[in-house]
């Protein structure tokens, strides 16, 4: 019998789909009004798990039972769940770009009147729900033209007019700034001291630290443990062991660099913002990498570094207006895409599902995508050379799949980075370009990312690292620049790096001397 303080129980789910077991009698259990975040590596089963709860994979589609406010619920889709008090809130928002936030939030829910939708009454109510999580807007403001962290809340607004009871987030920070980041955090908390009740999946382990109360672990599908985040020694180490069964006593593998001479240079590259020609998204900006060389780039987001990476790599954002790219001491001229690769370059987006990976296609396609003619016949694709070659970087990269003619798109999304590096990879660059490379993946996989970018060095190769994250780029990186407003503001060696002075020099206008 499920007791009074219980919201949510799911007994011995096990799902599976075509070659692969996602759960496999997996168990959770949720109090009323706690913050309850689920934790583990990529492909561990987690977005399967709400999935499940939420009706996206139906009652038929599963075994287990799920007993939800004391009751057996059967959902056929997802809006059952949704009118049983159950709101998911997807990593990739459902809202509508070129819609208004109100239409938005009552898409398919709009207030009625006799001869058709009331949109005084959805303004007004529209204007009620963005106060309750603060959203300070205009209501007809289309979502295309605010930012990612309001649309967030613009997803939860809506949950609320559908007087939602358990609000399930699926890595809601991935794509937020560490401010709008707290704002959702603290949100979480003031609905917990309402009584309402939040489910969060995240790895980022220090925001799950910080703000829940319990936290449940998978690990290949099945439940591990559950920890109650307040006991003693409940820390971001013993969370890391319960999801990857292991000690990880270095969040970076060990590597010795070997670096050796200047052989990719950019000197005053400046760039038009591609909409705005009053606005250079590049300022002058001048900086070198070594072969053997892993090279980080930080600053805030809107800084600069993505514009930086894309425009580089054959021109691919904004307008060119001047600098020069020398690669082994000759001027090298990239004028699109093409020349970029044809010269060595090869970039990782920091958007692995819009821009880094065609969803359509499979695994083995993804991987030979950006240089085909190396395994092609007279203009025609060798498919068993094809095949082979996606073989050889599904072990080395230990992709998780049980074939290379799987869709990427039923990948995790640690696997799917793993693709997109193979992609680049079969491109043989001497310089490769990760934007955001280990964004929205666990601290497994993210060794294991770390660990094939310090086997490329150690060939020789060179890399550079776009990050938000300052302890990665200070773990990883030989030499970090800061970068402000288009503009490189400093320079400094890992010998020197801490985040007080990396901070210091992303919020810089003038270039500081190397420390």
């Amino acid at each position: 019998m499920t007791s009074a303080s219980t919201l949510l129980e799911m007994r011995s789910i096990t799902k599976t789909f075509p070659g692969v077991t996602a759960l496999a009698d997996v168990n959770l259990v949720v109090r009323e009004g706690e913050i309850h975040a689920i934790c583990g590596e990529n492909g561990a089963g987690k977005s399967t798990l709400v999935k499940v709860l939420s009706g996206v994979h139906p009652y038929g589609t599963y075994t287990g039972d799920i007993i939800y406010r004391g009751q057996p619920v059967r959902f056929p889709d997802i809006r059952a769940s949704e009118q049983a008090g159950i709101a998911i809130i997807h990593q990739e928002l459902a809202l509508v770009p070129g819609m208004s936030i109100t239409e938005n939030m009552f898409l398919g829910n709009e207030p009625r009147r006799r001869f058709g939708i009331d949109w005084k009454v959805a303004q007004r109510r529209a204007l009620e729900l963005m106060a309750q999580v603060g959203l300070r807007e205009d209501p007809d403001a289309l979502i295309k033209d605010i930012g990612v962290g309001k649309q967030q809340l613009v997803e939860i607004a809506k949950a609320f007019a559908k007087d939602v009871k358990l609000l399930i987030l699926d890595e809601p920070t991935a794509a937020l700034n560490e401010d709008d980041s707290r704002h959702l955090l603290d949100l979480l908390r003031g609905f917990r001291e309402r009584g309402i009740t939040s489910i969060i999946i995240s790895h980022k382990l220090n925001e799950i630290e910080a703000v829940a109360d319990t936290i449940t672990i998978l690990r290949d599908g099945r439940t591990i443990e559950s920890l109650d985040v307040h006991a003693e020694g409940v820390n971001e180490d013993r969370i890391v062991r319960g999801m990857v069964g292991r000690e990880l006593s270095s969040r970076f593998p060990d590597h010795t660099p070997k670096i050796g001479e200047v052989f990719f240079e950019v000197r005053d590259w400046t760039v038009q913002h591609p909409s705005s020609e009053e606005r250079l998204v590049c300022k002058g900006s001048t900086f070198n990498v070594r072969r053997g060389e892993i090279v980080g780039f930080a600053g805030l987001m809107g800084a600069g570094r993505t514009e930086l990476a894309m425009s580089l790599f054959g021109r691919s954002y904004g307008t060119y207006l001047s600098g020069r790219v020398f690669k082994d001491g000759r001027e090298v001229h990239l004028r699109n895409v093409a020349d970029a690769i044809r010269h060595g370059l090869a970039y990782v987006s920091e958007d692995r599902k819009t821009i880094g990976l065609n969803l359509l296609d499979d695994i083995k396609a993804s991987m030979v995508s950006a240089k085909l003619a190396k395994i092609a016949r007279r203009g025609v694709v060798d498919a068993v050379r094809e095949h082979h070659v996606a073989e050889e970087y599904r072990k080395s990269l230990r992709i998780k799949t049980p074939s290379v003619d799987e869709g990427v798109v039923k990948l995790s999304g640690g696997n799917q980075q793993k693709v997109v590096l193979a992609k680049w990879m079969f491109t043989d660059p001497d310089l490769l370009i990760l934007d955001e490379p280990t964004r929205g993946i666990d601290v497994g996989a993210k060794f294991e990312i770390y660990g094939i970018i310090q086997r490329l060095v150690s060939q020789g190769k060179s890399v550079i690292v776009i990050s938000s994250e300052l302890p990665e780029l200070i773990g990883l990186c030989d030499r970090i620049y800061t970068v402000f407003e288009g503009a490189i503001t400093g320079e400094v060696p890992r010998s020197a790096a801490d985040p007080e002075l990396l901070m210091k020099q992303m919020t810089a206008k003038k270039k500081s001397p190397t420390s």
